[in-house]
């Protein structure tokens, strides 16, 4: 009797994170990062910032609105996000993270509607696109500093708990290395504040292109984008030098990949580009903008889909190919034309050239 021996050397494996997840880190990095550029201004009103806040507010809203489309899709079936309520997990981040969630989009929408309430009455007595939507939103259109300012403290409690609960979600994953970092909170947070700069940055080049908010922005831009370099770079002396085992080893791990080479000189590359701009030539808004997006985006999809091509055991890399359907290229273009629905729909009834002139509204009676 003749017996055949399979040798198994390695098992490939589907990713288990989508883009959907990638989207989703993005756009909510993207909404906290501009709610906290829109303190400056909404909130401690400081001269010069109240146009560059207004615009920043608008891009949190957007970003906000559309990053749990993105986490109910991820989710393969949208009907599960209950089970997070019905079955909560306090030792789970990601089961905390479905009530800090609600904390900050209900802080935000209540803290975005009182700061926009002046704005939405003006509109409303413009009789331009949907003033009657802006006069009924409105609702007498009269400043409330001390409910803005509550709100604006719930909005930042909510902000900063998915700030916490998205970087230490992946963090705390042991079986991958790349993942399991201290840093990587940190990698999330400052690379998610650029990336709101850069979408303030386009706002404000697409209404007045107030040049002295370009120059504020930008200064904000280098310097994250220095913080996000010198994270890098305390991330690469741990690996190198073996003080930490875990980076040590998250380094052997991707450094023998010629793609995962070739994305850290990317990644390097874009920032250092990024920083010297900003700091050379501010006045170039729109492309500084762009590139601090690509590289938001970039170090997620870098994180997420390709540290999931490094197999937990076995030999050998796991190939991810981008699909075209709902899972991959089709759910990229379908978030980024939510965000571009919700973009036309809000600065119709708030048009972007009064938010961007940078005027503080006068307090009602």
């Amino acid at each position: 009797m003749n017996a055949n021996v399979v040798e198994t050397i390695n098992v490939a494996r589907e990713v288990a994170w989508l883009p959907w997840a990638v989207q989703y880190f993005f756009l909510i990095g993207l909404s906290y990062g501009a709610y906290l550029l829109s303190l400056p201004g909404v909130v401690f009103q400081r001269p010069g910032w109240g146009g560059i806040s207004r615009l920043a507010l608008v891009g949190a809203l957007i970003c906000g609105m559309a990053a749990p489309v993105a986490l109910l899709a991820d989710l393969h079936q949208p009907g599960r996000f209950w089970h997070f309520y019905a079955y909560f997990t306090p030792s789970s981040w990601m089961s905390r993270g479905a009530f800090f969630i609600p904390v900050y989009l209900g802080g935000l929408v209540l803290y975005a509607w009182l700061a926009f309430r002046p704005d939405l009455a003006r509109h409303g007595a413009s009789g331009g696109k949907l003033a009657g939507l802006a006069r009924v939103l409105s609702y007498g259109g009269l400043e409330s500093r001390g409910a803005l300012k509550v709100a604006a403290l719930v909005a930042f409690v909510g902000a900063a708990l998915v700030a916490l609960y998205t970087g230490v979600e992946v963090a705390v994953v042991k079986a991958r290395p790349l993942w399991n970092t201290p840093l990587l909170p940190l990698q999330f947070f400052v690379t998610a504040f650029a990336g709101a700069v850069g979408l303030t940055l386009l706002f404000n080049r697409l209404s007045v292109a107030d040049s002295a908010a370009t120059r504020r922005l930008a200064d904000a831009l280098a310097i994250s984008q220095l913080i996000a370099l010198v994270l890098g770079a305390v991330w690469l002396v741990l690996g190198l030098s073996g003080q930490s085992s875990i980076h040590a080893r998250a380094l052997a791990e991707a450094g023998a990949s010629a793609n995962w080479q070739l994305a850290a000189v990317w990644a390097v590359a874009a920032t250092v580009v990024t920083m010297l701009l900003a700091w050379k030539r501010p006045g170039s808004g729109l492309l500084i903008g762009l590139l601090a997006l690509h590289s938001a985006w970039m170090m997620r999809w870098s994180i997420f889909i390709g540290g999931q091509e490094i197999p937990k055991t076995g030999a050998g890399y796991y190939s991810y190919s981008l699909p075209l359907g709902p899972e991959g290229v089709l759910g990229i273009v379908g978030t980024a034309g939510l965000c571009i629905f919700l973009y036309v729909l809000i600065t119709t009834v708030l048009p972007l050239d009064r938010l961007g002139a940078g005027s503080t509204p006068k307090a009602g009676a």
